[in-house]
């Protein structure tokens, strides 16, 4: 038997078993089994360490992903950069190897979009600091950076100049006054009403017809921003997109073998629906 799981507090919303489950079943992969467990920062370092050699991969939600790099033998490139890991595979040695699936999943889930170079950012917590790094793949040159704390702001602004993108940070009530083409929200659910807000504070004229939101939340869907957005005329992108995408390279990861996207998608679909 080969085990994986979601580790986080709070866990019981994950879909991520449902995802990892239905991907397995379609790789034909009968001896791999995937499970939830309510694990916090101070318990991850004990509960990685008491694990045997059944267990191959772990995906990590908050607020586990920035204390993971304490668990790690090594980070890969894009999760030192990000400062996040949401992912554990299982080293020959018995170690841990840390990586970061987020930025992979955001820009499988907005590769589709024409930003025509622009984007907005909402947040600067870890997510954000994962969307930064999404954003410079997808090629996207100029960003603002919208949030209430400065100092996290200033780090996601730091790390996109770092590699050469124009980035300005702005207070989160004014990043409706000018929205760029592409908008990604990283907003916890409790601000998702804040941006709504200005959104509505912005006036009539703003509308977002052209602009593409991803609102990376997926439970309790539409948040009170998506539905602000479409009603302006935005496309809107669920976070179940950029789950899907990054939870393919998670089991393309802990296995070996690439799942089809077209089952992962059904299955999130279903146990949302359910």
């Amino acid at each position: 038997m080969l085990r994986a799981a979601v580790l986080g507090s709070p866990v019981s919303h994950s879909l991520s078993p449902a995802l990892h489950t239905a991907a397995y079943a379609a790789l034909g992969l009968s001896q791999w089994t995937y499970d939830r467990r309510e694990v916090t920062e101070t318990e991850l370092a004990g509960v990685v360490e008491g694990l045997d050699e059944e267990w191959r991969g772990l995906s990590l939600t908050m607020p586990l992903k920035e204390v993971a790099f304490q668990v790690v033998a090594t980070a890969t490139e894009v999760a030192r950069a990000a400062g996040a890991i949401n992912t554990l595979v299982r080293r020959d040695d018995g170690g841990w190897d840390g990586a970061n699936t987020d930025v992979a999943g955001i820009v499988g889930a907005l590769a589709h979009v024409d930003h025509e170079g622009a984007a907005s950012i909402l947040g600067s917590g870890a997510t954000a600091r994962s969307a930064a790094l999404a954003l410079v793949e997808l090629g996207v040159r100029d960003v603002t950076v919208a949030a209430r704390n400065a100092d996290t702001a200033a780090a996601v602004v730091s790390l996109l100049a770092d590699r050469g993108v124009t980035a300005t940070h702005v207070p989160l009530e004014e990043w409706a006054r000018q929205p760029r083409r592409l908008v990604v929200s990283t907003l916890a659910p409790a601000a998702s009403g804040t941006a709504a807000d200005a959104l509505s504070a912005a006036g009539p004229g703003s509308k977002l017809a052209g602009t593409t939101l991803m609102d990376v939340v997926y439970a309790d869907w539409p948040t009170p921003l998506a539905r602000a957005a479409q009603a302006r005329g935005a496309e809107v992108v669920s976070g179940l997109d950029m789950l899907v995408h990054q939870a393919a390279v998670q089991v393309e990861l802990f296995t070996g073998a690439r799942p089809p996207l077209d089952v992962m998608f059904d299955a999130a679909r279903a146990a949302v629906a359910g």
